[in-house]
């Protein structure tokens, strides 16, 4: 593992306990229980077996979050932020290939 400031830096390092990341994103541990059995993420597990959330992470779980305030069923939430970060990927893959 690297250099204290080069983990702060990292925004996949597993930084946030559970109770910290649902305080950040505004939510319940149970949403963010519900997230990970969605598959949208996947946090990392210390040795004790507890879930530690990074920023990347906590980003998408909030993203979910609004969408579920606003009516949107949490599956179909998961969904729809997975296929967008897939379609955004894949316009960058496009616009840095010289052949297109």
């Amino acid at each position: 593992m690297g250099q204290p400031d080069d983990m702060l830096d990292d925004e996949n390092y597993p930084a946030y306990t559970m109770g910290r990341a649902a305080e950040i994103v505004g939510c319940s541990q149970d949403f963010l229980r519900r997230l990970g059995e969605a598959k949208l993420i996947d946090p990392h597990r210390s040795a004790g077996g507890h879930r530690r959330y990074s920023r990347h992470q906590l980003r998408l779980a909030a993203r979910a979050h609004r969408m579920c305030e606003q009516g949107t069923d949490m599956a179909a939430a998961c969904r729809i932020i997975i296929l967008e970060d897939q379609l955004e990927e894949a316009l960058r893959h496009n616009q840095s290939d010289p052949t297109h």
